[in-house]
């Protein structure tokens, strides 16, 4: 069944906890109860759409003037299986985080450098979600769900999903138009440990011997060092994404400034941190109104107590602004900003 609510609050269905409001909030435990949905209320498809999951990648700068879409498809099973590889079928509504300790436990690899990412399995596809040297795209064989415009189920595999950095087919062609009902993973029986991003097999081997449980131990442990709780400080994690620069880019920056971290991004390009940036920036702590600049993690900027998003994103264009100017590199964000400032 399917659930349709009018003037919905979405204080509690953003992890930046801003106050804001859907005209229309719909959950849906199926791929069924959505196109059942839309045969019978003619009036959605001429509203304006947006799938949420756990709200951790948007900032709300206004009310939502449409349809919130919210799938709560559960679901893990296992759906095919060889002697190196397992397939795995979670739902969209499945909790990220409760994905990547289902596998671990079971010793299969390939989710677990991204433990503690908040947000649903619909969500990760549209994102490609990346931490520690790992994007989920590496271990994604399919995402399946529903094209909103003909109301057809549909499959996509990984290379027609058009993954990038940070961003799919889900993000860009068919934004908004398409609702992930589950995702396909392949992951391995035989584990090839991603260790190299800085500081990370240190901090694997203070929990003992290298494996799938260690590794999800220390990588929740720096999380936690670095990352402040959403449930007690309005957050969206990473509030931009690493700029990509040509190699030229990254060396005359070298030359500049020899502590920058760099990293390879593919032929030819680099990715500079973010978060060192702003910190070097001379933003890392600092305030304007109720929104701040985490203390310990520059790339987060957090919801004091009683922020409004457009405050949240006022900060942001000032930090980005100051990073264009003293560095001459754009920052593009990470989360999702729904609404307009002025208005």
């Amino acid at each position: 069944m399917y659930h349709l609510t009018n003037n919905f609050s979405l204080r509690d269905c953003n992890t930046f906890g801003v106050f804001a409001s859907a005209k229309y909030y719909l959950t849906v435990a199926s791929a069924e109860d959505l196109i059942q949905f839309f045969h019978q209320n003619n009036f959605a498809e001429h509203e304006e759409r947006l799938f949420l999951g756990e709200g951790s990648n948007l900032l709300f700068i206004n009310n939502f003037n449409g349809l919130i879409i919210h799938p709560e498809i559960g679901g893990i099973r296992l759906i095919n299986e060889n002697k190196y590889f397992v397939e795995i079928e979670a739902g969209a509504g499945v909790k990220w985080d409760q994905m990547v300790a289902w596998s671990v436990d079971r010793g299969w690899s390939g989710l677990e450098n991204l433990s503690l990412i908040p947000g649903n399995v619909g969500a990760v596809p549209v994102q490609n979600i990346g931490a520690y040297g790992v994007e989920v795209s590496s271990v994604i064989s399919e995402v399946r769900g529903i094209e909103l415009l003909t109301l057809e189920k549909k499959n996509f595999s990984q290379e027609a999903c058009k993954f990038g950095y940070r961003t799919s087919l889900f993000k860009e062609k068919l934004k908004d138009q398409f609702m992930v009902t589950s995702v396909v993973f392949r992951l391995s029986k035989r584990p090839g440990f991603q260790l190299h991003y800085d500081g990370l097999k240190e901090k694997v081997l203070q929990f003992g011997q290298i494996d799938l449980n260690n590794i999800r131990k220390a990588i929740i442990a720096i999380r936690e060092t670095k990352l402040p709780d959403p449930s007690t400080v309005g957050n969206a994690g990473s509030f931009f994404k690493n700029p990509v620069v040509t190699e030229s880019k990254a060396l005359e920056m070298k030359s500049l400034h020899p502590k920058i971290p760099v990293y390879p991004a593919g032929p030819g390009i680099v990715k500079i941190a973010a978060g060192w940036l702003i910190e070097n920036a001379g933003w890392k702590g600092k305030s304007a109104g109720n929104a701040a600049i985490h203390s310990k993690q520059a790339l987060v900027i957090i919801n004091k107590g009683g922020a409004t998003g457009k405050e949240i994103f006022r900060l942001s264009e000032l930090v980005a602004e100051d990073v264009l100017q003293k560095f001459n590199i754009v920052l593009e964000r990470e989360v999702q900003v729904i609404g307009e400032l002025e208005g």
